[in-house]
């Protein structure tokens, strides 16, 4: 299954004018997948492979990058000559935890990429936007690839490309809770404003919602749980990488690339002739 799905993004590689390239590494795939929740490796291996992802992500708290060796652990199954490695700071409550584990992560062999999640809240998962950008700012001038998770709040998101974020990841809706896209509007206003690739990460629980976040013009969607839970996961890696393809050729060729300027995107207008009153002020 890889093969075909590879074959598919590189024929839609071919047609986009936007390719995807984070750090100097262009992707083919815009489709990337967590490794949490997996009943095992094996499963976890068969939906990456079947996806034909080019990015995994894996939480430092589960694996000991410098001691991948037997079969079954979950590094040392995967293709990292193929695959790009994210490391994640999952459980970090703080911006110190995070920066502790990304430079722990490198010394043990991980790279420089990080994927930063900063979660103080262990029930609902959110990120504390105070604490990522801080942690952003430390590991960005400590040479890190920075990949923040974060709310699907666009001046946080122009804040963390201010600070040298390699990417913006907002939420579509909480960890794991496979409810789709609730934040559509901020989710378009992040990638109308975006200097950096636009990641939706979080939430996408049917193949269908990966496709939307494509249409609207994200560069790329990240999954995990809708993966893991799937009672087959080789076949529902390969149904969400076909929707992030057909999502992406909306875009490109449906009239997708069109609509943000549309009638169904207005910005926003001040219900209160403020800026006016303080040019008067001024001149005064």
């Amino acid at each position: 299954m890889r093969e075909l799905v590879a074959k598919e993004n590189q024929f839609l590689q071919e047609r986009d004018p936007h390719p995807l390239i984070i750090q100097g590494r262009q992707f083919i795939s815009r489709l990337f997948v967590g490794t949490g929740k997996f009943a095992s490796n094996q499963a976890m291996l068969s939906a990456v492979e079947a996806s034909a992802t080019e990015m995994v992500t894996v939480a430092l708290r589960r694996v000991d990058l410098s001691k991948a060796v037997n079969e079954e652990d979950m590094i040392s199954i995967l293709d990292l000559n193929r695959l790009q490695l994210l490391p994640n700071t999952s459980g970090a409550r703080d911006a110190g935890e995070a920066v502790r584990l990304a430079q722990l992560s490198r010394e043990m062999g991980g790279g420089s990429w990080v994927k930063l999640e900063v979660t103080p809240d262990p029930v609902y998962l959110l990120p504390d936007p105070v604490e990522t950008l801080q942690a952003t700012q430390e590991l960005v001038k400590d040479g890190f690839t920075v990949l923040p998770y974060m709310h699907a709040d666009p001046v946080l998101a122009l804040r963390l490309q201010d600070a040298g974020a390699a990417t913006v990841m907002p939420l579509g809706s909480p960890i794991g809770s496979n409810q789709g896209i609730k934040t559509e509007e901020s989710i378009r206003i992040i990638i109308e404003q975006a200097r950096v690739p636009v990641v939706v990460d979080a939430g996408l629980g049917a193949p269908s919602h990966a496709a939307r976040a494509m249409e609207m013009g994200a560069d790329a969607v990240l999954v995990n749980t809708a993966l893991a839970v799937s009672a087959d996961p080789a076949m529902a890696g390969l149904a969400f990488a076909r929707a992030t393809t057909a999502g992406r050729m909306h875009f490109l060729f449906g009239g997708g690339a069109s609509s943000r300027g549309s009638g169904q995107w207005k910005q926003a207008s001040a219900s209160s002739p403020l800026t006016g009153f303080l040019d008067e002020e001024n001149r005064s």
